[in-house]
């Protein structure tokens, strides 16, 4: 084992040796708890042996922050990165990259030949894996798993997840031997405290030593009262203060709200948490930082950085993140207010975190924090080799209860759940290296296939009750008889009650008339009599448990309906990731992508696609209406493309004619391609929202990032993010198979003139 300059914690020290002993390993471990250490290991095995190593995350900044960690650590000539837009030394023994880029070097598209890929990669680290709970990116690393050769290790690097045995069980069955290396160590322990607004002027303990909620402290009342809004009473200062005169700074405090987080640190930026000495040494940081980065100039939260205090949230640029994330690390920023996205592996690590509410508002209402959630972001706190406890701070709310919040506090992890969904790029990928059937068997590999029987555990409970009740109805008839002679004497009793009834109404109006009995009426008498000898001859006349026998059987065949229609749902969840794969195997062969289940030159252009809906994009590009466009007209169309639909109506700048034009034209292919997802059942999502097209044709036009970024009421970083992502578009224009010439030269075109600062910067 690789000798570190310090004790190895148990947990590493057993990750070592599996990794040493050939084996793959999962490592469970909470946030904090030191899991880059084994990586670490992997990493100078690989350079010992003289093989290579590839270590993913899921976000591009972390790829980009690891790559400066281990350059500085290892080397530039031995680190290489690769992410959507940056190849650097690729063929490096360490090369960082996202997972997604992973996946396609397994997929052979755009990156040429597996093998070659792949040659002389002996590890791969899959950082961040509890990642695969993520709505948009998890199928990636089940993709990932699946494809990976099995001459590989994988070093699956999780945080602290319920089902981390099962996941291990499915790695071991789809790749190679796996080892679990679970743990709930913590380095640093944590102490909990709470912020009564009661008792503004101290921290009160959460929980009493024996793990019992605090008495002490209060629920919060409703924030209104008689006559006066008390809404934005806000006590933020008062608890950074509580925070530095207990000597646990520096802190991150979590909110839901970027505007908030602005807010909060204007609040706290005249509590003097610097020192004249740390100011004069953020003031020198800064000047030297903004000489690197001149279009960070004039930026108004400067002042706040100079007093201790910033925010940290996707709305603003990347630049400015890098340069709070940078001065935090020196521990010259003292509080940090940060939305939970900071929690997701950014290196800051803090004394303290400070989680403002443990519900958040969501599209359909307030919900509590998930456990999972709360661990990332309360696993902040705690600085190994500096701090001897970790200090979390839940602030209390009328949104919760003192109670709610101790059970979210005590409560274990959630369960990793399976994100996989099979969409027109898969299907096509596999398609070109695999036939239908050996498809299939990759797909029913999927960790949602594996999980399955949890994932429907609801519904298996369900169709488990509806059998128990079927089992308690069985009745045992005294006279012997089965339930289809009950049936066939309830009919003839409902016959017969029915008759008497009719013949009885027509005695009473034949009587009042004065007329005698018409022949036909006294046969139907005579047929209604021997109804009732039928069924009078029958045991169940005179049965005292002949109802109990009856509802029994109405009420068996009803859910004995449930029970069928509860199977049926069953069997088409279990079958959910092949039914979905053969949903969009039949667009893709009415769209005449595939032919005899083997791509056309047109799927095989679409294969080597990467975006939320590639059949749409692919689409736009055969039909041609992108090719005499300029480069700005063009950036401006395949924004329209790749920006989301906005939940609020926000009026968007007018764009140029020709991009409206061909907008129009698009509009027409989303139409018929929406009919026939419809027709398929097929929720891939169909993007035409021009709101920053306007902005992305300024910029390409050569227009200043102020003139841009102050036409509209939006977060810097959501531009950049924006335009980040027609680079991503444009440059899959630039490299993929069958697309016009012109069109490629355009692409490029775009992307030089939108790769300038700080759009450029990471």
């Amino acid at each position: 084992m690789y000798e570190f300059p310090f004790e190895l914690d148990d947990f590493q020290k057993e990750a070592c040796n599996v990794i040493d002993s050939g084996n793959s390993v999962v490592v469970c471990a909470p946030t904090g708890a030191g899991k880059t250490v084994i990586a670490e290991h992997a990493i100078h095995k690989a350079l010992e042996q003289n093989c290579r190593i590839f270590y993913t995350t899921p976000l591009k900044a972390l790829s980009n922050q690891k790559f400066y960690d281990f350059s500085t650590k290892y080397g530039t000539d031995k680190v290489g990165l690769l992410t959507g837009d940056t190849s650097i030394n690729r063929n490096a023994q360490i090369v960082i990259m996202t997972t997604e880029v992973f996946r396609n070097m397994l997929y052979g598209t755009n990156f040429g030949a597996v093998a070659d890929n792949l040659k002389d990669v002996r590890y791969v680290v899959l950082d961040e894996v509890h990642y695969m709970n993520d709505e948009q990116r998890g199928t990636v690393w089940e993709e990932s798993i699946i494809y990976c050769p099995t001459n590989i290790q994988i070093i699956a690097l999780s945080a602290t997840v319920a089902n981390c045995d099962e996941l291990t069980n499915w790695i071991n069955t789809v790749h190679s031997k796996t080892v679990l290396v679970n743990t709930d160590f913590r380095p640093v322990p944590l102490r909990f405290y709470y912020f009564d607004s009661s008792q503004p002027f101290k921290l009160l303990p959460l929980l009493t030593p024996e793990g019992k909620l605090n008495k002490k402290i209060r629920p919060e009342k409703p924030q209104w009262a008689k006559g006066k809004d008390k809404r934005k009473k806000s006590y933020v200062k008062q608890i950074i203060s509580n925070l530095a005169e207990n000597d646990m700074l520096p802190a991150i405090y979590f909110t839901f709200s970027r505007k908030k987080c602005d807010e909060q640190m204007e609040k706290c930026s005249g509590l003097g948490l610097n020192t004249r000495a740390e100011q004069e040494k953020i003031k020198e940081f800064i000047d030297e930082y903004i000489a690197l980065n001149p279009h960070l100039y004039g930026n108004k939260h400067i002042e706040y950085l100079i007093q201790g205090v910033a925010s940290h949230h996707a709305g603003l640029l990347p630049a400015w993140k890098n340069l709070v994330e940078k001065l935090f690390q020196q521990g010259l920023i003292k509080v940090v207010f940060a939305t939970e996205t900071l929690a997701a592996g950014i290196n800051m690590p803090a004394r303290s975190t400070v989680i403002s509410s443990t519900s958040k508002r969501t599209d359909s209402g307030h919900r509590m924090l998930t456990a999972n959630e709360f661990l990332q972001m309360s696993g902040r706190a705690g600085r190994r080799g500096m701090d001897e406890v970790g200090y979390v701070t839940i602030v209390g709310t009328s949104f919760q209860s003192p109670e709610e919040v101790a059970e979210l506090v005590l409560s274990g992890s959630n369960p990793l759940e399976s994100r996989f969904s099979p969409g027109y790029s898969m299907v096509l990928n596999l398609l070109q290296r695999f036939t239908l059937e050996e498809s299939k068997e990759l797909i029913l590999k999927s960790f949602g296939y594996y999980s399955s029987d949890f994932r429907i555990k609801p519904i298996i409970m369900q169709l488990e009750q509806y059998n128990a009740e079927i089992e308690a109805r069985k009745f045992v008839c005294p006279a012997k008889l089965s339930d289809e002679t009950i049936k066939e004497y309830d009919k003839i009793r409902f016959l017969y009650v029915q008759n008497r009834k009719t013949y009885k109404k027509i005695l009473r109006q034949e009587k009042a008339k004065h007329r005698p009995l018409s022949p036909e009426v006294i046969e139907f008498g005579e047929r209604n009599k021997a109804e009732l000898l039928k069924m009078q001859s029958f045991a169940c006349d005179c049965c005292k448990f002949y109802k109990k026998h009856s509802k029994n059987i109405e009420v068996t065949a009803r859910v004995l309906a449930k029970k069928h229609k509860i199977e049926k749902e069953i069997e088409l969840q279990k079958d959910i990731y092949w039914n979905k794969f053969l949903a969009h195997r039949d667009v893709l062969i009415e769209y005449g992508y595939l032919e005899n289940d083997y791509p056309t030159e047109k799927g095989k252009t679409t294969s080597q696609i990467r975006s939320e809906n590639e059949l749409f994009l692919a689409e736009i590009i055969f039909s041609g209406v992108l090719e005499n466009l300029t480069p700005a007209e063009l950036a401006g169309v395949i924004c329209a493309l790749t920006t989301e639909d906005m939940h609020t109506e926000i009026p968007y700048i007018p764009f140029s004619e020709p991009v409206r034009k061909t907008l129009n034209h698009i509009r027409n292919i989303k139409k018929k391609l929406y009919k026939v997802q419809t027709k398929y059942n097929i929720d891939s999502p169909l993007y035409i929202n021009p709101y920053f097209s306007s902005l992305i044709e300024l910029w390409v036009q050569g227009a200043e990032w102020e003139t841009v970024s102050e036409s509209v009421e939006m977060g810097e970083g959501d531009i950049v993010r924006a335009f980040k992502r027609v680079v991503d578009v444009l440059r899959q224009l630039t490299v993929i198979d069958n697309v016009p010439e012109a069109l490629v030269f355009t692409a490029k075109e775009a992307i030089d003139k939108i790769q300038r600062p700080p759009v450029d910067m990471d």
